[in-house]
């Protein structure tokens, strides 16, 4: 049964085989200096545009303060390089694990995941597996594990109680093997391009494969009345999650602008307006 779950899972995942345009992206001209951005949201604007506000505590927030590597190479689960290195602007400070699991839609809850674990909202982390199953962090937390016993999936008390990181990660590592962008895609909630906001998703589910990237941050111009976005993505194999540059527009990279007609072009894939959604 478990093998089912797996496969199911896999037809889901970011193997853009048909979608895959390989677009070369250009440096970005935003930043002048050669100081290198320590966290999201230190990442440069471009002229003239203010970051919308957040408070503390909110997901907005959160995303921001996400400490960024000091060396912008994207390293794959085991340790190699990532052979296309032109798709990131910068890395993430989170491990991406030893296995192959933290793929594209993965990466997308583990962000969701961190934030609620550092709120101690527990009982709101919460994803559903393939099949449909709802597999909580609550019971995870409280020591309950998965039996499986023909097509039937139930929790059975078999550990002490741990709400500890490394339970969470643990935890994580069991929704990515049974979760992917088909089963996350239905778990969110569509919304227009005109209500983006960081932490929604662009996420298709593809035939037979999908992909998923996070809005990070957002910024917006008075003047032109012009909202940007970064953007950022865990691909195939499981990877370093990384900030996307603008392969579209060098003079705005990293940023995207809202203003697009019908689809987004991003490094490795390419998303339309309609794919938007949020948790």
């Amino acid at each position: 049964m478990w093998g089912f779950f797996i496969f199911v899972s896999s037809l889901s995942a970011c193997n853009n085989i048909a979608n895959q345009q390989q677009l070369e992206p250009a440096a970005s001209t935003i930043q002048a200096s050669n100081t290198k951005p320590t966290s999201v949201g230190a990442i440069p604007l471009p002229k003239g545009y203010k970051r919308l506000e957040s408070k503390k505590g909110d997901y907005k927030q959160f995303l921001r303060e996400i400490i960024l590597k000091p060396n912008k190479t994207v390293y794959l689960y085991n340790r190699q390089k990532k052979r296309n290195q032109s798709a990131q602007y910068a890395v993430l400070a989170l491990d991406v694990g030893t296995s192959d699991l933290q793929q594209c839609a993965d990466a997308a809850m583990r962000l969701r995941a961190e934030y609620l674990f550092q709120q101690r909202k527990y009982s709101h982390i919460s994803f559903n597996f393939t099949n449909g199953f709802v597999c909580d962090f609550e019971h995870y937390a409280k020591g309950y594990r998965l039996r499986i016993n023909g097509n039937k999936t139930n929790w059975v008390k078999q550990k002490p109680a741990s709400y500890s990181h490394s339970t969470l990660r643990q935890y994580l590592d069991l929704v990515y093997s049974y979760a992917g962008t088909l089963s996350l895609h239905r778990q969110l909630k569509a919304i227009p391009l005109a209500a983006i906001e960081p932490g929604a998703v662009f996420i298709q589910t593809g035939n037979p494969y999908g992909h998923a990237v996070t809005v990070m941050d957002m910024a917006y111009n008075a003047t032109t009345k012009d909202t940007i976005f970064l953007l950022s993505q865990s691909y195939m194999p499981a990877q370093d999650i990384h900030i996307l540059v603008n392969p579209i527009d060098e003079q705005l990279s990293p940023w995207y602008s809202t203003k697009i007609a019908e689809e987004l072009h991003t490094p490795e894939w390419t998303f339309t307006k309609n794919d938007l959604r949020k948790f």
